[in-house]
């Protein structure tokens, strides 16, 4: 697709899912495809703050957290489209998916806990809500609790079974059909 003249006509893209089941990894690789600008929240909030997102977690608690996450959702409503990849819980705010659609597309990729688990262990950065005695289980809560939240995306990719490539164009295919109702 590549049309950066017409970026600016869509609404964003969010990728959602679970921690480690690759959102800022394919959000940059989406964004490249589109040609259009890409934003980790996890990265701004940090810049924002000042301190890494396991200290704000540690500071001022998950909720206060979650705030910030919304603002900036409610900051980027009417900026020019791009492809976001917030929190894992930045679902679980009632709002933000009105916040973002439509015109916004909401992505899940989908990922087992164990799988999320495996690609989280070898990153440097434990995650804080995982900072728990047990994991497993703690991912697996994580899950359940937010199913149905992700079930109401536009999209859902298994990224077990489907490689990068194929999950970017599936994306980038999406954002296509939708460029043509708003064309």
């Amino acid at each position: 697709m590549n049309d950066s003249s017409d970026w600016s006509r869509h609404g964003h893209l969010v990728l959602v899912g679970l921690p480690g089941a690759g959102k800022s990894t394919i959000g940059k690789l989406v964004a490249k495809a589109l040609g259009w600008p890409f934003l980790d929240f996890d990265v701004e909030l940090e810049r924002r703050m000042g301190k890494s997102i396991a200290r704000q977690f540690s500071e001022f608690g998950e909720a206060a957290f979650r705030a910030r996450e919304v603002a900036l959702t409610r900051e980027l409503v009417t900026a020019p489209s791009m492809v976001l990849a917030p929190g894992g819980g930045w679902i679980t705010s009632p709002e933000v998916v009105d916040l973002v659609r439509p015109p916004g597309q909401i992505v899940h990729l989908r990922i087992s806990t164990a799988s999320a688990l495996r690609r989280l262990s070898r990153a440097r950065v434990v995650r804080p809500l995982l900072k728990t005695a047990d994991p497993k289980a703690t991912m697996e809560a994580l899950w359940e609790r937010r199913e149905a939240l992700y079930n109401q995306a536009d999209l859902t990719i298994n990224v077990e079974v489907v490689d990068s490539q194929r999950v970017v164009k599936q994306i980038v295919a999406l954002a296509a059909r939708d460029s043509t109702r708003i064309g």
